[in-house]
């Protein structure tokens, strides 16, 4: 089923790769930076959708849902994300490719739990 989103929403991917052999402490990282990520993204303005996630193939994403491009740019001034968590990940060997906010043409939201993932 089609989504029913604001006309102006956008998607932000921020990509980086490791070194496989690092997968281990990549986890690890990324489960703990989402102790301080989580409280802070989620009280930011227009968020609709977030999720985090590592490859053992040595790639890490972090892609959200906004309701503006204004409002995903906030994540580019948040001090978790841009200090905190950026030095725990390039301290577990993540190299990053610049960040990109594409505006969404189209989505699918399915039923099953009113379009939310399931918790870990």
């Amino acid at each position: 089923m089609s989504s029913a989103r604001p006309s102006n929403a956008v998607v932000r991917v921020s990509r980086g790769t490791f070194d496989p052999a690092r997968f281990a402490d990549v986890e690890r990282m990324t489960r703990e930076t989402g102790t301080f990520l989580i409280p802070a993204i989620s009280r930011l303005p227009g968020l609709l959708h977030y999720a985090a996630g590592a490859s053992p193939s040595g790639t890490i994403v972090h892609v959200s849902i906004w309701d503006t491009d204004e409002h995903a740019q906030q994540m580019s001034s948040l001090k978790e994300m841009i200090v905190d968590a950026r030095k725990a990940a390039e301290d577990a060997g993540v190299e990053f490719v610049p960040i990109v906010n594409y505006p969404i043409i189209w989505s699918i939201v399915t039923p099953l739990n009113d379009g939310a993932l399931p918790a870990n």
